[in-house]
């Protein structure tokens, strides 16, 4: 360590503030907070520490610099800390990866007629927000839910307005059909009330309204509206029955629990609303250098500044600076609430009870997210392998790529190259291709053409079109010995590739499954003879969908263009003007210049119509009948009439 260094952790302050570790080219190494900053950096290069992380043990070698800002409080080391990080990414932090947004169901009682909707950004309009929802498909179960078993309208206000006669929610009997039919509003009301119960969680209440209802619609012989207040009740109770009672407290709770082994961790949110446990996050994090209440600390601050903030936040373990968290999770809160928050969020640290029984569920659920990622991992592992060895390739192949051909009849050829990275898609790493060296369908010349653009990229070193571990070509023998030839006349040495045929039936009627065909070997194997080998078959069939996505793109694109396009001095205003008045192309390049201009273009803009497309045609002039000919068709008229 630099004596400079040394001599600024002998000056540090006891304040509250952050620290940055720079290396020796300035580069930020970490960043972190701290309630006092003299004790939590100190402590870093104590020789009797027990932290028994590789980057603390690294810091004496690595570490050329030491910067310190001290801030007024916990709260504000908190948010410079994160904007610190987002500013300079630093090697040693936590790296939160996820951008999933959160659902909320919104139901405006003040409308003419409620309905409940999914909205993204909830708004101080006066309307009830209920959520927002773990997650997008659990908002769209519940909205499903209350269609079902609740009539409310489900169409939009500008259906509801024009509407003429009522829609198929009505034939089911999921709508009362407000949009053309008279309905009690009484009733109406008494629909959205129970809506709001529902989703507020108040289910015990809502039992007992349901109840009532149902016994004083039987009791007036509304038979019908008592099966389906009956039904309702079922509902409810089906919904009770799938909730997970966690404690009796009536606040919204996240619990966080944590596993961790060497350098890999992950943190599980265990979600609690209203005193039920509504569904689990997990994230999984790679490298971690940090400690554990570091890291919890530093995922509280980013994942709250994108997810909603609840009553309380239960952690498994203290973290530093607690009270500037809840400063920043209550000022995240009070940001994106559109209603007043009944209390400020807390921080906690449970040692018994029912408090600590939800974390060790989150541990639970941490560790049981941990073994099966860890275990797919290894099966991937092993599935690379066995390509890997199928396929005689120098590595496993971690990254394939694969190349697809589409064309229409011939026209409009395109080209695809997708992308898995441990057998799942990778898709910012697909690749299109317009093919315009070739003609009339050649899939070989458009072949060569494509993997030549794609590989000439690769060896100018481009930035993403680094080559693949594996290469796949779409089809058999024909389209390797294509990709060869293409690699071969780049000078592109050692880059595996394969092709892989599709399905097909033979002349003689026998099946001809999914084969592949390698350089150098005269037979081709069969996928199915090592399951890892579906890998490949996934990675055409992606390709496949992506090039038939972007034909279909190219043709429609073709299709909707004018021949005015090509036409100099024509704008997109102009063309519009020229179809909307006179109806068609055709009639366009039928107009004369008078009619051009009258119909919104310049003479200019007529006369280089003119010129791409030819003189209007002569307007037809009518002959003049002679006399007899005048004769012979008025004593015809009156033979028709006599017949």
């Amino acid at each position: 360590m630099r004596e400079e260094v040394r001599e600024k952790l002998d000056t540090l302050p006891v304040k509250p503030g952050v620290y940055v570790f720079r290396d020796h080219r300035g580069e930020v190494l970490y960043v972190g907070k701290a309630s006092s900053l003299r004790s939590r950096v100190r402590s870093y290069f104590q020789p009797s520490t027990s932290d028994q992380r590789s980057f603390v043990a690294r810091l004496e070698s690595e570490m050329g610099d030491l910067e310190t800002f001290v801030t007024g409080n916990e709260k504000e080391a908190a948010l410079l800390e994160n904007e610190l990080i987002k500013q300079h990414q630093p090697r040693y932090n936590v790296k939160l990866r996820d951008d999933k947004d959160f659902l909320s169901l919104r139901l405006d009682p003040s409308a003419e007629w409620p309905r409940l909707e999914v909205v993204r950004r909830p708004r101080p309009d006066g309307s009830h927000y209920f959520g927002p929802y773990h997650s997008a498909t659990a908002a769209r179960q519940t909205l499903r839910l209350v269609n079902r078993h609740f009539q409310l309208r489900t169409c939009t206000d500008s259906e509801l307005r024009n509407r003429s006669r009522p829609c198929l929610q009505h034939q089911i009997d999921r709508c009362p059909a407000p949009c053309v039919l008279p309905v009690e509003r009484a009733r109406y009301d008494e629909q959205v009330q129970t809506v709001a119960l529902f989703l507020d969680g108040r289910h015990d209440e809502l039992v007992r309204v349901l109840k009532r209802r149902m016994r004083e619609a039987s009791e007036t012989m509304e038979y019908e509206q008592a099966a389906v207040h009956r039904d309702q009740l079922r509902a409810v109770e089906r919904v009770r029955e799938t909730q997970r009672v966690a404690v009796v407290k009536d606040v919204d709770q996240d619990v966080l629990g944590l596993h961790r082994q060497a350098d890999q961790a992950e943190i599980a949110v265990v979600m609690v609303r209203s005193g039920k446990m509504v569904g689990v996050r997990t994230f999984d994090f790679s490298d971690v250098a940090l400690p554990d209440d570091e890291l919890l600390s530093s995922f509280l601050v980013q994942w709250y500044g994108r997810a909603p903030v609840p009553d309380e936040v239960l952690l498994p373990r203290p973290v530093e600076a607690a009270d500037g968290l809840e400063a920043v999770l209550a000022e995240n809160r009070q940001q994106r609430s559109t209603r007043a928050s009944r209390r400020a969020p807390k921080v906690r640290v449970p040692s018994r009870g029912a408090p600590m029984s939800l974390i060790q569920m989150a541990n639970e659920n941490a560790q049981h997210s941990f073994a099966q990622k860890r275990r797919a991992s290894e099966d991937l592992e092993g599935r690379l392998k066995q390509v890997q060895e199928r396929l005689r390739l120098p590595r496993p192949p971690t990254r394939i790529e694969c190349v697809d051909i589409s064309h229409t009849g011939g026209d409009e050829t395109v080209a695809a190259i997708v992308s898995l990275r441990d057998g799942a898609p990778e898709k910012k790493r697909y690749r299109s291709f317009h093919v315009r060296g070739v003609r009339g369908g050649d899939d070989y010349g458009a072949m060569y053409e494509v993997l030549s653009r794609r590989f000439r990229r690769a060896r100018e070193k481009q930035k993403g079109w680094d080559p693949p571990d594996l290469l796949v070509v779409d089809g058999g023998k024909g389209q390797l010995g294509v990709a060869l030839a293409a690699l071969d006349d780049l000078g592109v040495e050692g880059q595996p590739v394969a092709a892989l045929a599709k399905e097909k039936e033979t002349p003689l009627g026998e099946k001809r499954v999914d084969r592949i065909y390698l350089p150098g070997q005269k037979n081709p194997i069969p996928v199915h003879s090592t399951p890892a080998l579906a890998m490949l078959a996934l990675a055409r069939d992606e390709a496949h969908r992506f090039s038939n996505e972007l034909r279909k793109k190219v043709g429609a694109k073709r299709r909707l263009t004018s021949g005015l396009d090509s036409v100099k001095g024509i704008g997109p205003k102009t063309r519009a003007k020229l179809l909307s008045t006179l109806g068609s192309l055709d009639a366009v390049k039928e107009a004369s210049d008078a009619e051009l201009v009258a119909a919104g273009a310049t003479r200019r803009q007529a006369e280089a119509i003119r010129g791409a497309f030819g003189p209007a045609p002569e307007p037809a002039v009518p002959r003049a009948r002679s006399a007899d000919a005048e004769r012979n068709a008025i004593e015809n008229a009156f033979d028709d009439l006599e017949s």
